[in-house]
């Protein structure tokens, strides 16, 4: 599991806790994701839709889904705001399942969102669920019942259980198990699932990030909202921000799961998530309004990137390939991540890994010669390229990459 902590000021730590969901066996069967704001923080502290947001970008972009949940299932707590459709869910059914919590009113315009999320595919499991909260409302939609044993009204479980039970594709899930009298009660009502500290407490993943820029985040949305969406321009959004960059990649990961479909472009990753897609992960980051990188420390990454495109032909490398690359190793510094870890987590084409793990191929002479570069090791400069002073070609890249790192405002 990822768990850098670096601590350079270039970057933040973004955090996310993970439950496990047992089945009667005792075999984990799914992950709740909980929003965590330190790493040392015990509960949610919040519920809101900024935490959720927060749980879906970190889980989906920062860690990768894969990393946080493997192939099991994981639930994610909504606000109404998602449920109604006013935030998007910028992932499939295939994985999730929403939880709707209990501090959600159930109204007629949420019992229509939970329709259309069950008829896309999704899975709906109600937190918490007290007979009586209007949450009856969803269970014909539902395919879990979570019953809280800690803090719920257990003097009422055999009517409660008896309701839950006259909807056949339910399965009750046992949460709040502190006790062993806790667990016996989900023994005596045979919950089909359990949570809770006698079991598993949460654990809390921690990784290093860097930010999109509020303004390149902004800029997205805009250009992703215009009636005629021009690729050429989200696509150089995109490639303008190391941080969006880094997301995107993370999220055609994420879509590649048990596909053979491997990227070598920022072009490919934004075609494989495709452009719905983008457009949802960048309004939650809207949401997930957190610190940024420092502009001058998104042109140090962008340089690199960008002088590594000026020397792709040099070396016979890729354009595309080479500026993902070079964008990785500087991402990579500035989070304190080997660039070989980082790319082990991302959907690349071999001849990208193989550069970035063993410095090898024609990628590999690349950036073993811009890295010589920039730390000033010239003997080791000579030995990987024989061209002229690189001095002009680096100054087109920090031109470059100082006026790609301001938005257009």
């Amino acid at each position: 599991m990822i768990q850098h902590l670096s601590s350079g000021p270039a970057m933040h730590l973004v955090h996310v806790a993970r439950q496990p969901i047992f089945d009667l066996s005792g075999d984990v069967v799914a992950y709740e994701l909980l929003f965590r704001g330190r790493m040392d923080a015990i509960d949610a502290e919040r519920r809101d839709s900024y935490a959720t947001s927060q749980v879906i970008v970190n889980s989906f972009t920062e860690f990768g889904i894969d990393e946080v949940v493997g192939d099991q299932a994981c639930f994610i707590n909504l606000t109404r705001e998602f449920l109604v459709g006013e935030l998007p869910l910028p992932f499939g059914p295939e994985q999730v399942v929403l939880e709707v919590l209990e501090t959600v009113e159930v109204d007629d315009a949420v019992v229509d969102g939970v329709t259309a999320l069950v008829e896309a595919g999704y899975r709906i499991a109600l937190d918490d669920f007290v007979w009586g909260s209007g949450h009856e409302r969803l269970l014909p939609l539902a395919s879990y019942v979570k019953l809280d044993l800690l803090h719920g009204d257990t003097g009422h479980l055999d009517e409660l259980v008896a309701n839950c039970r006259k909807y056949p594709g339910i399965q009750i899930v046992a949460e709040g198990l502190e006790t062993p009298a806790h667990l016996a009660l989900s023994h005596k009502y045979n919950c089909e699932l359990r949570q809770g500290y006698v079991l598993s407490r949460p654990q809390v993943l921690t990784a290093a990030s860097i930010s999109p820029s509020r303004l390149r985040r902004l800029e997205l949305v805009g250009a992703l909202s215009s009636p005629e969406t021009d690729l050429e321009t989200v696509l150089s959004i995109i490639a303008h921000d190391p941080a969006l960059t880094m997301r995107v990649l993370r999220a055609s990961n994420s879509a590649a799961v048990g596909a053979a479909f491997r990227i070598s472009s920022v072009r490919q990753a934004v075609v494989m998530v495709g452009l719905d897609q983008i457009r949802h992960w960048a309004m939650l980051m809207v949401v997930d309004d957190v610190t940024e990188a420092t502009e001058a420390q998104l042109v140090e990454v962008l340089t690199r990137a960008r002088l590594c495109v000026n020397l792709a032909g040099t070396f016979g490398a890729d354009p595309d390939a080479a500026f993902v690359a070079g964008l990785i190793t500087a991402v990579a510094a500035m989070i304190g991540m080997s660039p070989a870890m980082l790319a082990h987590h991302l959907p690349l084409t071999d001849d990208i890994e193989t550069a970035l793990g063993r410095g090898a191929g024609q990628l590999g002479r690349l950036l073993r010669t811009v890295e010589a570069y920039q730390r000033g090791d010239f003997e080791g400069l000579a030995e990987q390229y024989s061209g002229t002073d690189l001095t002009r070609t680096v100054m087109d890249a920090m031109r470059w990459s100082k006026a790609a790192a301001v938005p257009v405002r």
